[in-house]
């Protein structure tokens, strides 16, 4: 069973049509810790701040059972908002813990003379090392950003993509069973559906 994290992002509905156009089955929204159970995947949407969106996860005591299925090596795949709360804590609007599963943090974007924070459109995605969950996308491929602030992993290891805007940054994670993506696959057509294939494939 496929359980998409339901926390109240924007972006839920997308992200369902998306892989009702893929025609992934069993597909289950999960809102309390009984929604788990019998799940096999993991996707955790989201937009919006990230205080507020782990507020919500801690008030439906979702957070402790995420953290041990990730341990337990369930596949996860977190989705813009949803990689940032991998980390162990974000400075957008004070200081705020994450899930903590991987190391690093997350922090806004410096200003910029000559461009626009949010960092808002499409991007060159730059591939830092092979992955299931990047099967049949190469470096030339590009993907749909909205987001101010990026994730500063502390191991190199853990990044699988870099994007360019006006400084390198993080566009997305691999550790083990645990993926990441700070673009939206349910907004960035060809590249993002087969991102979403691939992770529905493993």
């Amino acid at each position: 069973m496929l359980a998409v994290i339901d926390y109240g992002a924007g972006n839920l509905r997308s992200v369902l049509h998306a892989l009702n156009h893929l025609r992934a089955e069993n597909v289950r929204l999960v809102r309390t810790p009984a929604d788990l159970q019998g799940a096999t995947k993991l996707i955790l949407p989201g937009v919006g701040a990230f205080g507020a969106g782990m507020q919500q996860l801690h008030q439906q005591q979702l957070v402790e059972p995420l953290k041990a299925l990730l341990a337990d090596g369930m596949p996860y795949l977190g989705i813009c908002l949803g990689m940032q709360f991998l980390f162990e804590h974000s400075d957008e609007m004070g200081n705020h813990a994450g899930l903590g599963v991987l190391p690093g943090y997350v922090t806004r974007f410096p200003a910029f003379d000559h461009l626009k924070v949010p960092h808002m459109g499409w991007n060159q995605l730059e591939v830092k090392q092979a992955s299931p969950l990047l099967k049949q996308i190469s470096s030339d491929s590009y993907a749909y950003f909205v987001h101010s602030y990026y994730c500063q992993p502390d191991r190199e290891s853990d990044i699988l993509l870099s994007v360019d805007y006006g400084i390198p940054f993080t566009a997305g994670v691999a550790h083990n069973n645990i993926y990441g993506v700070q673009f939206h696959p349910e907004k960035s057509q060809q590249t993002g559906l087969q991102i979403l294939r691939n992770f529905l494939a493993m």
